[in-house]
């Protein structure tokens, strides 16, 4: 009986020192995680909760982490936010305000009799000039600002790409010709059926060729439309300037613009547009260019089941 009352108190003394040896390590285990978020909370968005598997607190550090984790990537993306809308505001003081004081100077000159005759109707050409310059530019950022916006939705919808290809190129040729820029045009005879939102996908071809003839000074251009696998495949290859291997890995992010291969003309944002329009639409996008040769881009969507 003797022996069975003296266990029972090693026992309940041992259950004793184990429980406050516990509690302590609990207890220090919290302190070092009160210290982390306070670490977090002024700023140090790598500080993470060190805890063993097999620790009483692991399941509550671990998650603490998570949270850490989730908490920095909203913030670096509020960041780089932020950072976009400053650059657009810049971007808009020297590609909005500055065009327009230009095309406001030759109106005027034009208005009040300062050039007359022959010199007259060339400032109003250049301010006509301008003005749709202007225009194209700004159609561009509400563009990218819809696209950007939570109204932004798409009407996906069946289509015969290779005629609706077809049409919106037609537009096209009378200004490769005007610029003096040979076009070869490839496209399958037999129907490309996807599903496509169409507003989406003219944009798209416009915008590439656009940045063809702005920035690429090529004096060639190929465009073919064909089944590739399961997928349609839209490639665009031009002989201009070509973009350097290091432009070319920023290529399709919002703003960049190469210091080669395009020309001060634009806002940054054409390619930023088509990447997130394919992407949306399911598609893929990729660009290879050897400067001084050219560039080529390849769209692909995948053909309808």
């Amino acid at each position: 009986m003797e022996i069975i009352v003296f266990l029972s108190i090693v026992i309940a003394v041992v259950a004793v020192l184990t429980s406050i040896v516990l509690v302590r390590r609990i207890k220090k285990q919290i302190a070092e995680m009160t210290d982390a978020l306070v670490d977090v909370k002024n700023g140090n968005g790598n500080r993470r909760i060190l805890s063993a598997t097999n620790e009483l607190t692991a399941p509550l550090a671990y998650e603490i982490n998570e949270i850490v984790v989730a908490y920095e990537s909203r913030l670096s993306a509020v960041r780089q936010t932020e950072e976009t809308n400053r650059q657009l505001m810049t971007s808009l003081s020297h590609d909005v305000r500055t065009p327009l004081t230009t095309l406001i100077g030759y109106l005027d000159a034009a208005h009040k009799g300062i050039v007359t005759g022959k010199d007259r109707d060339d400032y109003i050409e250049t301010a006509r000039r301008k003005a749709h310059d202007l225009k194209e530019y700004i159609d561009v950022l509400f563009d990218w600002f819809k696209l950007n916006s939570n109204e932004f939705a798409l009407e996906i919808q069946s289509i015969e790409a290779a005629e609706f290809t077809r049409n919106i190129l037609i537009d096209w040729i009378p200004i490769f010709e005007d610029k003096q820029v040979d076009y070869d045009i490839d496209i399958s005879e037999q129907p490309v059926r996807v599903r496509l939102d169409i507003d989406s996908y003219m944009r798209i071809i416009n915008n590439l060729i656009q940045n063809v003839i702005a920035h690429s000074h090529a004096d060639k251009i190929k465009i073919s439309l064909s089944k590739k696998e399961n997928s349609m495949e839209l490639l665009l290859a031009d002989n201009g300037v070509g973009i350097e291997k290091e432009d070319l890995k920023h290529i399709f992010e919002r703003l960049y613009k190469c210091d080669k291969g395009r020309s001060e003309k634009g806002s940054g944002l054409g390619l930023s547009i088509v990447h997130q329009l394919v992407e949306k639409m399911g598609g893929s996008i990729a660009v290879e260019s050897i400067p001084g040769k050219g560039t080529e881009f390849s769209l692909r969507f995948p053909l309808e089941i």
